[in-house]
């Protein structure tokens, strides 16, 4: 199939397919005219890249699951490597969640110390 079916079939955007194809984790063969031609195949890929990125993955992160893309990600049973990359993207994840509470919480209390300290109009 060629890239505007496989966007189609997907919901990805030809954009994010060639991103993913840059990045190694989708294939696709060149044709005499030089459009892209991906494999049945890939839409189980581009499904499964795609759950990936959503549970908080980077495309990186991805990279560690190239050998069960293609299967079913979701009831696969965990592997090292890939609960390994899953726990250090939750501490990333976690670390900045935490910045931004703090963050969050100073400008709050700089706001209600402001709004206290105001005249009332």
């Amino acid at each position: 199939m060629r890239i505007g079916e496989l966007a189609e079939v997907t919901g990805v955007s030809q954009r994010s397919l060639r991103h993913y194809e840059q990045a190694g984790l989708l294939d696709s063969q060149r044709q005499a005219n030089g459009y892209r031609r991906y494999a049945a195949t890939a839409v189980v890929r581009v499904r499964n890249i795609r759950y990936l990125l959503a549970a908080g993955l980077t495309l990186d992160d991805v990279q560690v699951f190239l050998p069960c893309l293609d299967g079913d990600v979701a009831a696969a049973d965990p592997a090292g490597p890939g609960l390994r990359v899953a726990r250090d993207r939750l501490d990333v994840l976690n670390r900045r969640i935490a910045a931004q509470t703090l963050v969050r919480d100073r400008l709050a209390a700089a706001l209600a110390e402001a709004t206290d300290s105001a005249p009332v109009r």
